[in-house]
This record gives structure tokens, sequence and C-alpha cells, in this order.
């Protein structure tokens, strides 16, 4: 018999694992990647007798592999935060299924709430590296954290996530299965920002690539947000979603999309939205993409839609009438 952990390889997933293999520690076959490889489960080679953990990947691009290893006889856990597409959430003796798409919630905190919350300090961890500052503080206070440590694991938590983005693990400090290994001995991240030195150089990487994005002006503004358009270029592919938590922490009522070449033909895209209109995820599955209310991405936006984009994004998150977008 053979347990599986399957995983979105930035903070939230990261950070939801950590909490759930220091309460249950196990020992696991790894299955993760970077920040945009979603479709994980039809790496999973589970049957029956077998377990399988699933953390942070949406059910939408995993339903078809999630019946398979089910139909096979494995039991799955399965929590995530993010848009489940339009049939209806499967049933099954072998699946427990904890899916919670408001925009308040993540991986990271449904796993603290699950579990009854003994590891809170890291879903504070995980909540701050998904662009969830308000609900991190919020329960960091309620576990008694101050704000001097909230800074840090803040900081460590964005730091985390900004390590996921990438085209390949060529563009990252670490590979993230590899980053869950120095993460587990540490009941305390804290404590791993102490004594691990791979957390101030992620926290330096990013600092690093923030301060390059900083120079960028939007390529296109809009009443109701603005749109930026990077290279093709290692710091660029780190940056994409870091770049989007930041302008959206800056000007919360107003959208923000960042788009990155993907070869000569195509963008990748990250939608974040303001507070007062959550609908990255409906923006982003008309173009094929995904994700949940407040951060949604488009893995490949041909370059001929760009304009339809566009005007989507402003009708989408306008709350008077369309205006057209400055060069």
């Amino acid at each position: 018999m053979s347990h599986w952990d399957v995983f979105n390889g930035d903070a939230d997933g990261l950070c939801a694992l950590q909490q759930l293999r220091l309460a249950t520690p196990r020992e696991a076959r790894l299955v993760t990647g970077l920040k945009r490889e979603i479709a994980l489960l039809e790496r999973v080679d589970a049957g029956a007798g077998d377990t399988v953990t699933v953390l942070d990947i949406s059910l939408a691009r995993n339903r078809v592999p999630l019946m398979a290893l089910l139909a096979r006889g494995a039991r799955i856990d399965y929590f995530d935060h993010h848009h489940s597409g339009p049939e209806p959430l499967p049933r099954h003796p072998g699946l427990r299924l904890v899916i919670e798409a408001a925009p308040t919630r993540c991986t990271s905190l449904i796993v603290h709430r699950c579990m009854g919350g003994p590891h809170a300090a890291w879903a504070v961890t995980g909540a701050f590296g998904d662009g969830m500052a308000v609900a991190a503080r919020a329960l960091g206070h309620a576990a008694g954290l101050h704000d001097e440590s909230l800074a840090l694991l803040r900081e460590l938590g964005e730091a985390i996530n900004h390590n996921a983005y990438g085209e390949t693990e060529a563009d990252v400090l670490i590979a993230p299965a590899a980053l869950h290994g120095l993460l587990r001995p540490y009941g305390d991240p804290l404590a791993f920002r102490r004594c691990e030195p791979v957390a101030d150089a992620l926290i330096a990487r990013r600092h690093e690539d923030l301060a390059r994005s900083d120079a960028l002006a939007p390529r296109w503004r809009f009443a109701s947000g603005s749109v930026y358009e990077l290279p093709d270029e290692a710091w660029a592919r780190r940056v994409q979603g870091s770049l989007a938590y930041r302008c959206i922490e800056r000007e919360p009522d107003q959208a923000c999309a960042v788009l990155r070449a993907a070869g000569t033909d195509a963008f990748m895209v990250n939608v974040r939205a303001p507070r007062r209109r959550p609908r990255a995820d409906h923006l982003c599955l008309s173009f094929g993409g995904g994700g949940r209310a407040a951060a949604a991405g488009i893995d490949r936006l041909p370059r001929e839609r760009l304009a339809d984009f566009l005007a989507a994004f402003e009708q989408t998150f306008a709350a008077d009438e369309p205006t057209r977008p400055r060069p």
C-alpha cells in the first residue's frame, strides 16, 4: 500500500501540506510542480488499498483522473479553493472532498480549519503567500502572533509563493519538492526562516525581481484597472504572479492583469480582481483559463484574442460604462 501527496508547489499548497504532515507524519510519493502545473492527478498511479492527499489543485482540471483513481479503488482526501467547474461535485465512498471557493479562503486556511488549528503559523504563512493578507492577519492575531512575527511570516510566505512561478524549474531558485523537504522538519515557520539559508535567498530573489518590475508602467489603462505586459525572460516568468498581487495590494479597488509573452503567438495571463468586484475566475474561464474569484489565470491567450481580452477585462470589472484603453 502506498500513499501519495499531490500538491501545488506554491505557498498555499506547500503550507497546507506542511500542516498535515506535522500532524500526521507519513512517507509519501510526492507529485507537485510549479504554479501553472495544475493537472497533477494524471501522474498518480494509485490503485486498490492506496491513499492520496490532494491539495490546492483545481478539480475542474483533475476531475477525469480523480474519477479513474476512485474507480481503481484508491481512497482520496481532496482540499481546494478553486473553481470546480460547471458539473456537480463528485460523490464517492472513497472520496473526502473539501472545496471552499469563497474569495477569503485558501487551501492552507481550509486545512487549518479541518484540523482544528494546531499549526496556525503555517496557515498564516500560506494565506499571506496566496495574497490573503486580511485573513492571514486575522488568524495570526487570533493565534497570539505579534505584528513583528506576522511581518516576517508575510515576507516568507510571499517569497515561497514567488518561487513557484516559472516556465521550468530552471527559472526558480529551488524546486517545490526539494523546498518541501527543507520545510518538513519545522513546526514553526519562523524557525525555518532563521535556520535555513534558502529562506533569505528566496526573499532576496523576490525583492530583486520586484525591483525590476517596479520600473514598468502599465501597457494599457482602464477606469477600472491596469494591464501590464512582460517579456518572456526568466525574471519576468518569476515575477508575473508577485507583480499582480503587488498591484492589487496597492490599489485594492482596481483590477490588474499581467500578460507575459509565451512564445511569439500567445500570452500567459494573471488576473487579480478588485475587492468589490471579485470576478477574475469568470473572466479567465471565458478564455479557457481558471482560478478563483479574487485571482485567476490563463495558460495560453492567443495574440489574436488580445483585443477581445482587453475588452472583456474592462467589461468584467467596470463599475460604470466601459472606456477605451489608453496605450
